[in-house]
């Protein structure tokens, strides 16, 4: 919609009248669209045919199984990364690898490599007017160069070490040939130039590796000759002749000192028992000498003899007393003998010293002799760590010339590609396509000819339509639905002062219905709607066998008790008797709390009975601010004064303005119904299309809460709601408690 300006009116485009006047020209339109196909088709049909063949090539590293570098550790491959990739696409596209394919094909023998040579009129009268170079001018190998690089299109493969090769030609054996007599070339080329690096290595290798060779033996014989002037005579890789010699006495002094600290601590012990008249038997020293031993056996048999005359002789037998005598003298030869034992030990100790303090001597020398050799061996390292260095050299040269060496045969030295897509010869052309040529003109001819057409009408103003002025006009429910009164098709929209609602409000709490039980402004829709006394009849015979069972089927209770057991998410609640009905739907919410669900009501009332009678203040932002967009969604949601029920009140911002917005209602409700687990509208006595709009179309619980209802009036309602296509409704006179009954009934 475009503005004209003050004093003029709004005008909108008539998209009707548009396709009107494209079918009006529809018969230009058609020959326009045939007449550019036709063209097309044959324009493309006169175009020479070209083909296009295409060759990939794979780049990775080739080596020889025999190559030396496939030792572990060791490795020649290049680093295949994405520069490594563009250089080859770089080198496949060189003027060098261009020329040999020409001339291996003889290309400068074709006219279509060549077209210079017999130019046309045009290109000659375009050369003497000056607006065009005489091709001429170049050589005709500079002509056939520059037609192969126009024809030419070398690429690498997106996220893959694959390069592709295109050519076009206008001979498709031609298209063919050159892509793979390129990749033929360009591994020739590789090949070549490994041959090339691997001869140039060998002989660089040649007079190194004999010069390396003098070396290491002038090394080497330093070695041996230092080795043999310093006497470092080696005994094994690791030991020298003066080490070994140290530590061979080395271990032969820690020998002896402990046999002489073995024989002085022998003898000492014999010598302190001898000197305190204690018995040597059981010393070790002692008891091991062979003298001892017989001693003892010779003490051990008197003392039998003893033992055994005692029995028959006294004390003072001759023959008691010689045998004692024996035994005093067999007692002092082995005190003499512990005696020899410890002088014994102690000669064995001074021998022991003896040999120590010459070892001691021979270690002292030694050592010497050892320190004069390290600082000989300082030299012979240094020498053979340089003849170490020459011979490792000298290997590495080596296995690289043996390397080169191998691969210096014709096929030892494989390029670092392979073809793995051979081009074969196109049996279609590339250019032109006929059939997608003919039919993206045709379309084209077609669309830009409905656009000519359109934008003719739109220009000469044919198109544009005059916007009725005011904002669309709404029934007198669906303002009262959000506090404004109905607006005129042409008026401005006039907001119903909220304060008559109350001071209605605050007279009389709670509002009494209407001598008929509804209110008189009802919608036109629903009043023109004839009466169905069939229906009507099927309503009192239902209410007729509820008031007949022990408890209401359509109370409050048993209302809440359906919700909660068929687990409705959003319902929508009309009152056609006024406020009486919103507090019946204030009464539900609270009764469905109770039982533990999660419910919040939103007051889309005119009068806010709802929220006057949850709310804490009359004042609290709600629905309208929230549809206006002057309050967040979390500072909309009050709780209930009286129970766990939460609301959505009417709010405070413009109605007029939040009508603007009502079509979002439904989107408010889809949002609370993911946080709560019913979602309860109360629309008051809203008409049937607001409702419809509300609800789109029955997805949402429909509950006509009339507390008083009067049976023409009731049928005449769901007889309207059922013409749009709601054939269920949920009624809810408000009428007793029943623990088991079901508030649900068939409109049909």
């Amino acid at each position: 919609m475009s503005s004209l300006g003050n004093g003029q009116q709004d005008v909108d485009i008539d998209l009707a009248q548009l396709f009107r006047a494209v079918w009006h020209k529809r018969l230009r339109i058609l020959a326009v669209t045939a007449l550019a196909g036709g063209l097309a088709f044959a324009g493309a049909n006169l175009i020479s045919p070209s083909y296009r063949g295409e060759a990939r090539i794979l780049i990775e590293p080739r080596q020889p199984t025999f190559s030396a570098t496939e030792r572990a550790g060791t490795t020649t491959e290049p680093v295949l990364d994405e520069l490594n990739i563009v250089s080859q696409v770089q080198l496949l596209q060189s003027v060098d690898l261009i020329k040999q394919v020409v001339r291996d094909l003889k290309l400068y023998e074709l006219e279509e490599f060549d077209p210079d040579t017999n130019p046309s009129v045009v290109s000659h009268l375009l050369v003497l007017v000056g607006l065009k170079k005489n091709p001429l001018d170049l050589a005709p190998k500079e002509r056939v160069l520059k037609t192969f690089q126009e024809k030419l299109q070398v690429y690498q493969v997106e996220k893959s070490r694959v390069i592709g090769i295109e050519f076009t030609s206008e001979d498709p054996k031609l298209a063919a040939a050159v892509p793979n007599e390129i990749a033929k070339v360009y591994s020739a080329i590789q090949s070549g130039a490994k041959l090339d690096s691997n001869s140039e290595a060998a002989r660089w290798l040649e007079p190194e590796i004999a010069n390396l060779r003098e070396k290491v033996q002038e090394a080497e014989k330093k070695v041996a000759d230092y080795r043999a002037s310093a006497g470092l005579l080696p005994l094994s890789e690791t030991s020298t002749f003066s080490a070994q010699q140290l530590s061979d006495i080395s271990a032969e002094l820690a020998r002896v000192r402990g046999e002489r600290a073995n024989a002085e601590a022998k003898a000492e012990d014999v010598r302190a028992a001898l000197k305190a008249g204690r018995s040597t038997e059981t010393l070790e020293a002692v008891a091991s000498s062979e003298a001892i031993q017989r001693l003892k056996g010779t003490e051990s048999e008197i003392r039998a003899q003893i033992s055994d005359l005692s029995t028959t002789l006294l004390e003072g037998h001759p023959q008691m007393k010689a045998l004692r005598a024996q035994l005093a003298g067999i007692r002092e030869q082995i005190a003499a003998e512990s005696a020899k034992v410890a002088a014994g030990l102690e000669n064995a100790a001074a021998v022991s010293r003896a040999r120590e303090t010459q070892l001691i001597q021979q270690l002292n020398t030694v050592k010497a002799e050892s320190a004069r050799a390290g600082e000989d061996e300082v030299g012979l390292k240094a020498l053979e760590r340089e003849a170490a260095a020459q011979r490792q050299l000298l290997e590495t040269y080596l296995a690289r010339y043996r390397e080169a060496t191998t691969r210096m045969a014709k096929d030892a030295s494989p390029a670092d590609a392979r073809l793995i897509s051979q081009a074969v010869e196109p049996t279609e052309p590339n250019f032109p396509k006929v059939l997608p040529i003919t039919v993206v003109a045709t379309l084209a001819a077609f669309i830009l000819s409905a656009v000519v057409v359109m934008l003719s009408e739109l220009f000469s103003g044919r198109a544009l339509r005059p916007v009725e002025g005011g904002l669309p006009a709404i029934s007198p429910h669906q303002a009262e639905m959000v506090g404004m009164a109905a607006v005129p098709s042409t008026g401005e929209p006039v907001v119903q002062p909220r304060a008559a609602a109350v001071e209605r409000l605050t007279e009389t709490p709670v509002p009494q219905p209407s001598a008929t039980g509804f209110r008189a402004d009802l919608p036109a829709s629903l009043l023109s709607v004839a009466p169905d006394e069939e229906l009507a009849e099927e309503m009192e015979q239902a209410l007729d066998f509820a008031e007949e069972e022990p408890a209401d089927e359509f109370s409050i209770e048993a209302v809440a008790r359906y919700l909660v057991d068929e687990h409705v998410r959003i319902a929508l609640a009309i009152s056609p008797s006024g406020d009486e009905g919103s507090t019946a739907t204030v009464m539900l919410a609270r009764e469905v709390a109770e039982r533990g669900v999660k419910v919040v009501l939103i007051d889309m009332t005119g009068s806010a009975c709802p929220t006057w009678l949850m709310a804490s203040r009359r004042d609290l932002p709600g629905i309208t601010d929230l549809l206006c967009g002057t309050a967040p969604f979390f500072e909309t949601i009050h709780p209930d004064r009286l129970s766990d029920a939460d609301i959505v009140p009417q709010g405070n911002a413009d109605v007029r303005q939040a009508m603007r917005g009502a079509d979002r209602l439904s989107m408010i409700t889809d949002a609370l119904s993911e946080a709560y687990d019913l979602v309860l509208v109360e629309c008051g006595p809203a008409d049937v299309q607001g409702i419809a709009r509300l609800s789109r179309s029955g997805e949402h619980e429909i509950i006509l809460s009339a507390p008083d209802p009067d049976m023409t009036e009731l049928a005449r309602i769901m007889e309207a709601f059922e013409k749009v296509g709601y054939t269920d409704l949920v009624l809810m006179t408000g009428k007793g408690t029943a623990p088991e009954g079901q508030g649900k009934r068939d409109a049909a």
